[in-house]
C-alpha cells in the first residue's frame, strides 16, 4: 500500500471510518530491546538476558519491554501516512490501550490504523487513529489502542 498523503483537513476529513493503511514489518531485535533498557534504566531480565531466558522463561526467549513496542508506533506511522502544510503536530494522548501478546526477540511487527475520528478544535485537527500492532504470523495483537494527534494546519 502506498503511502497515504494528506494537505488539509478537508482532505484528512473524507478518510473517517476507513483504514489508513497498514506498515512494513519491523524486526524486533535484541540490539533494539538492550538499546531500550539501557535508554530506560529497565534491565529486567526477561528482556535483557538470553540464557536465563531460555531456560526460565514460558517464552523461552526474551521479550521485548511493552513500552518499546509503543515507542516504535511513530516510526510505522510515518511508513502510512505523510501530513503536509502544518504548523506542528503534538502526540495528545492514548486511550484504550492495551498488551495482548509479547513480542519476542526477533519477532517482526506491522501497524495497521484506522481514522475513528476527526474533530475540528478552533483550526486544529484532533485525530483519534484505532491502531494495532500485530506481530507477523501470529493471530493475536501486540498492542492495540486509540491515538490522538493533534495537526495544526498552516491557513
Amino acid at each position: 500500500m502506498s503511502k497515504l498523503i494528506i494537505n488539509s483537513y478537508e482532505e484528512f476529513e473524507k478518510y473517517v471510518g476507513q483504514e489508513l493503511g497498514v506498515s512494513e514489518y519491523l524486526e524486533v531485535t535484541q540490539e533494539r530491546i538492550n538499546l531500550f533498557a539501557d535508554a530506560t534504566l529497565d534491565h529486567q531480565w526477561i528482556h535483557v538476558d538470553t540464557e536465563r531466558a531460555q531456560k526460565e522463561s514460558p517464552f523461552k526467549s526474551t521479550i521485548a519491554h511493552g513500552y518499546l513496542t509503543l515507542s516504535l508506533l511513530p516510526h510505522m506511522w510515518n511508513e502510512i501516512i505523510e501530513v503536509n502544510n502544518l504548523k506542528m503536530m503534538i502526540n495528545y494522548g492514548i486511550d484504550k490501550m492495551k498488551f495482548g501478546q509479547a513480542v519476542l526477540s526477533g519477532d517482526s511487527i506491522r501497524l495497521k490504523t484506522k481514522l475513528q475520528s476527526l474533530a475540528n478544535l478552533r483550526g486544529a485537527a484532533k485525530a483519534e487513529i484505532k491502531f494495532t500492532i500485530e506481530i507477523k504470523d501470529s493471530n493475536k495483537k501486540a498492542l492495540e489502542g486509540v491515538a490522538i494527534f493533534i495537526y495544526y494546519f498552516n491557513n
